[in-house]
């Protein structure tokens, strides 16, 4: 039987997800985190800080620091939200909408060229058992944390 955890962490490390630092756009250097709120705030409309951080599994003073960075970058505004003053809501700035975008197109034709090794059939059973995984794993009492 395969070694799942092996699997799992060749995975990790091909895709650099172990790297400190995965995106850089001009002199934007941003961590995977930042990269994956960016997409986050992206894809919502005026989401609130709280929104974007269960969206990402994180707790809000984590998330509540990488948010600072990125507004000390000029990628994100926050601000009070105009129905509830008590909630903030976020925004991406024009360099941070811009920033957003390589990076997605980035990570879909790095996905594209890794696919462009698989036939058809191989990418539609990868792209279901991923799927399949993610399920399994939303339905998990552990997941995704180690069990020491």
């Amino acid at each position: 039987m395969e070694n799942k955890r092996e699997l799992f962490q060749s995975m990790v490390k091909r895709f650099g997800l172990l790297n400190r630092n995965c995106c850089t756009v001009g002199k934007v250097e941003i961590s995977l985190v930042q990269s994956h709120i960016l997409y986050e705030i992206d894809r919502r409309e005026l989401p609130s800080m709280q929104e974007v951080a269960d969206a990402l599994a994180t707790d809000l003073s984590t998330f509540s620091r990488q948010v600072q960075s990125l507004i000390k970058l000029n990628l994100v505004v926050k601000a009070p939200s105009d129905a509830d003053k008590r909630i903030s809501v976020l925004w991406l700035t024009e360099e941070g909408k811009e920033l957003a975008t390589v990076i997605q197109q980035d990570m879909e034709a790095h996905l594209d060229e890794i696919f462009s090794h698989m036939t058809e059939f191989e990418r539609d059973i990868v792209l279901q058992s991923i799927k399949l995984l993610n399920e399994a794993m939303a339905k998990s009492s552990v997941c995704c944390k180690p069990m020491y």
